[in-house]
């Protein structure tokens, strides 16, 4: 008869994870990440900071015209804001980005203007900015479809000979996706140069992430053949070195990386969720406890590299973002409706031209009716 393995220990805490500041703000040493961090340059830090700042106003900002009516849907970072800022500022210029829909730190660090950053969840595009201009494919809705589209465009890079990676940002839950596994898969068989960054934040939606994974995220990686490297989420210069670490490997043809990076959701999953109604107030307080931004302008202030005075100036500028961002959001046009179907092909063709026509109908439709009401 035959006696099933033990189940390992899945450490939902992050204290397993690699780290160089603790949650207090204090330099460690790690073999894995020293090597990939070196001496930043204090600019990066300040940088680093900055950006950590601007993303954690411009997601309050979201959240807050969602509930003034002006947005359909937010999906919030806060908590999450070392994964993506110290993530991106690894990367180069040229590196594509794929993300998910709670990335809005990865857009603010690729460049966005302040429009950019709502009128995709106002409705008003398909994608509120240039793709082109900040490498980064559209925010995906679906879960994890975005992992092939990243592993497909890695192989296109293997036959162009380009110097490039690409980039998948997802969240647990996609983990449990068919998606996300098969792009591992073709990832693995064909050496593509793509880095996962999983930002493991404990909850996809309501479900817990003990619930999907009976081990730690970065686990499942070696078993399609990938090097993995969990880290502290919340630790953005780990996050930094992790990703030089992983992006080097893409580029040197070492093939495909999984980084799980272990952070909190502090927020709802959307603003159409109540996390009230299945996490505990006591769960959320110990993450409040290993805040990113707290945690980061504790070691700079110590290291003489923050004062009073720069922290006001950089949340001045945060303040001023937010407000860009709103005045875009509230001054947008309303576009025609039928402009959904612009941009869809590269080429216009009979068959979207007729679609163009059956649609622009179909909305007329609506117009005689409120005009006879």
């Amino acid at each position: 008869m035959l006696t099933p393995a033990p189940v390992p220990d899945l450490a939902l805490s992050v204290d397993d994870a690699a780290r160089v500041l603790t949650p207090d703000g204090e330099r460690v040493p790690d073999a894995t990440l020293d090597p990939w961090l070196g001496s930043p340059d204090p600019a990066l830090l300040r940088a680093l900071y900055r950006d950590m700042v601007l993303t954690r106003r411009v997601d309050a900002e979201g959240f807050a015209l969602q509930r003034q009516g002006q947005l359909g849907l937010w999906p919030p970072c806060r908590g999450q804001e070392a994964v993506q800022i110290g993530t991106t500022h690894a990367l180069a210029a040229v590196d594509m980005i794929f993300p998910s829909y709670r990335e809005t730190g990865v857009v603010l660090a690729r460049g966005a203007r302040p429009e950019e950053f709502v009128l995709a969840w106002r409705g008003e595009s398909h994608t509120a900015y240039d793709t082109r201009r900040l490498r980064m494919a559209p925010m995906q809705v679906i879960i994890g479809a975005h992992a092939l589209h990243a592993t497909g465009y890695a192989m296109g890079i293997q036959r162009d000979g380009a110097d490039e990676i690409a980039v998948a940002y997802f969240g647990d839950g996609a983990t449990s996706q068919g998606d996300v596994n098969e792009a591992l898969v073709f990832s693995a068989s064909y050496q593509a140069p793509v880095v996962f960054v999983c930002s493991n934040n404990q909850w996809a939606i309501s479900e817990p992430v003990d619930v999907q994974s009976r081990v730690p995220l970065a686990a499942r990686a070696p078993g399609f053949g990938i090097p993995s490297l969990r880290v502290d989420g919340n630790d953005v210069l780990a996050c930094y070195a992790a990703m030089r670490w992983a992006r080097e490997r893409a580029r040197r043809g070492e093939g495909p990386t999984f980084l799980e990076a272990v952070t909190y959701r502090m927020g709802p999953h959307t603003t159409a969720d109540d996390p009230t109604r299945y996490r505990d107030a006591a769960e959320v307080e110990r993450w409040e406890r290993r805040d990113p931004i707290t945690r980061f302008e504790t070691y700079l202030r110590t290291q003489g590299l923050l004062d009073d005075d720069a922290v006001a100036e950089v949340a001045a500028a945060a303040d001023m973002l937010a407000a860009a961002v709103r005045a875009a959001c509230i001054g947008a046009q309303t576009r025609p409706g039928v402009e959904v179907l612009d941009d869809v092909y590269a080429e216009p063709h009979s068959g979207l031209a007729e679609e163009r026509r059956e649609y622009a109908a179909y909305l007329a439709g609506f117009a005689e009716t409120e005009e006879s009401a």
